[in-house]
């Protein structure tokens, strides 16, 4: 303990990562202002039935990325979400669009035309979703809430752009953040907006359990410890590596020729337990909205069962199909953003080898095969962190705002962007000769 306050304390000696973190936790206190300024034309004072919508079910998942901007009615409703929303379309476009994977191989300035494909595209989404959010305002909200009059032109056309605006500048904050503050500012925004809503979600557990005198504060504690347990389960998730050794043939000169003397460096090929991150997660969440939405177009006794199944996020059958699709689209994302035979390819070039493996093809094949037996257990490990939230509420009768805690995509990210950003934070003390965060060691002077 004494050796990481000492870690903290070595952060604000280097004036450059002291400045990143100022600037980083400035521009986060701009978005959690701007989340809270409610749209023009709407009395703040009647928001009470757009809360009731996102206390429970799929809308508190909205709620929640958006750290509460959604329920109040905010300039920020819409969050960074489309930002996100563009950003998968561009990648899985990648796969198919010739011009999209010539950009992707063009480097540093490939990159800044994806990113300028992908912000124009941000906008697209969010002049789809702003009609759409204020549609449901109209339908939330009594005609009272509306100062410029109920379904008046002034307040729909004023109310998209601010939300388009709105998203276009959270996406800046993000930008700025990753350019002159410290960790990945799009992912800080996100882990901000839901850690906004950690305190309220334990207080309403903390008196449902001791004020009320359901369970006592002994099993309060219980849900503490269990919650901490599957933060630890995610962190090992997200770390754990399967490491390939990998050889380097290594070349030395004696006289006018060259002799390649094998087994020289000895290297690793980590590969990632759960290498597709969180995005299964969010590709089955945008899945599971899709069933109640085409049921919702009949009347049906049947189409209205379905609709209850699927509105009920901690329901037995939304989970069960949850954890499906977050299995197979491990497999899938897992199968895109990790390229085997590029990485056969590079190795072979660079005169590495797996020993007992063949370079070439036979590579390829087993890397393929390494990441096929991982993923699985991955996948399924992922699948039962997803759901877990659903098992707390119904076998320790958790209060859903709290359960959301327990696992599935928010708690991914808070652990995913948390390790991001003390390793990167990590990297400025080590350079400067600082022990690290992360690891301990003997303390070093840092370097004048």
């Amino acid at each position: 303990m004494k050796k990481f306050i000492e870690s903290i304390s070595n952060v604000w000696k280097i004036e450059e990562l002291k400045n990143r973190i100022l600037i980083t936790l400035g521009l986060l206190l701009v978005y959690r202002f701007g989340a809270h300024v409610t749209l023009p034309g709407i009395d703040a004072t009647q928001l009470t039935g757009l809360a009731g919508q996102t206390k429970n079910g799929l809308g508190s998942i909205l709620d929640m990325f958006t750290g509460g901007a959604f329920s109040k009615a905010s300039v920020f409703a819409l969050g960074i979400m489309p930002y996100i929303s563009a950003s998968i379309v561009v990648q899985l476009m990648g796969i198919a669009i010739p011009y999209l994977q010539k950009l992707q191989s063009d480097g540093e300035s490939g990159r800044k035309k994806i990113n300028q494909i992908t912000r124009w595209l941000t906008i697209v989404i969010t002049l789809v979703q702003g009609p759409t959010y204020i549609y449901n305002l109209y339908r939330t909200l009594p005609s009272s809430a509306f100062i410029l009059g109920f379904n008046s032109f002034e307040f729909l056309f004023s109310s998209v752009v601010i939300l388009v605006t709105g998203t276009i500048f959270a996406m800046w904050l993000g930008e700025k953040i990753t350019d002159k503050g410290i960790g990945n500012g799009i992912s800080l925004l996100i882990m901000v907006g839901i850690l906004a809503r950690l305190p309220q979600a334990f207080i309403q557990e903390f008196t449902t359990r001791v004020t009320n005198n359901n369970g006592g504060p002994m099993l309060l504690v219980v849900e503490i410890i269990i919650w901490l347990l599957v933060i630890i389960s995610c962190v090992l998730l997200v770390m754990a590596v399967r490491k390939i050794p990998v050889q380097y043939a290594r070349r030395t000169t004696s006289g006018d020729f060259e002799q390649d003397m094998m087994g020289g460096n000895r290297q690793w090929i980590p590969l990632k337990l759960n290498a597709s991150g969180v995005m299964p997660i969010i590709f089955a969440q945008a899945i599971m909205f899709i069933p109640a939405t085409v049921a919702g177009f009949s009347k049906s006794d049947a189409s209205q069962s379905i609709v209850g199944a699927f509105s009920n996020m901690f329901g037995f059958w939304y989970n069960f199909l949850f954890a499906t699709l977050i299995v197979v689209f491990t497999f899938f994302y897992t199968a895109i953003t990790v390229p085997t035979n590029k990485m056969s390819d590079d190795l072979k070039r660079s005169g590495g080898f797996i020993p007992g493996i063949r370079p070439g093809v036979e590579t390829s094949d087993y890397l393929d095969k390494v990441m096929s037996l991982i993923t699985f257990p991955g996948s399924l490990f992922l699948a039962l962190i997803a759901v877990f939230p659903a098992i707390v509420v119904s076998l320790m009768d958790v209060q859903q705002s709290w359960a959301m805690f327990f696992g599935g995509t928010s708690l991914i990210i808070m652990v995913g962007v948390a390790i991001d950003t003390i390793q990167q934070i990590n990297s400025y003390l080590l350079n400067k000769h600082y022990d690290g965060l992360m690891k301990s060691g003997k303390n070093r002077k840092a370097v004048a």
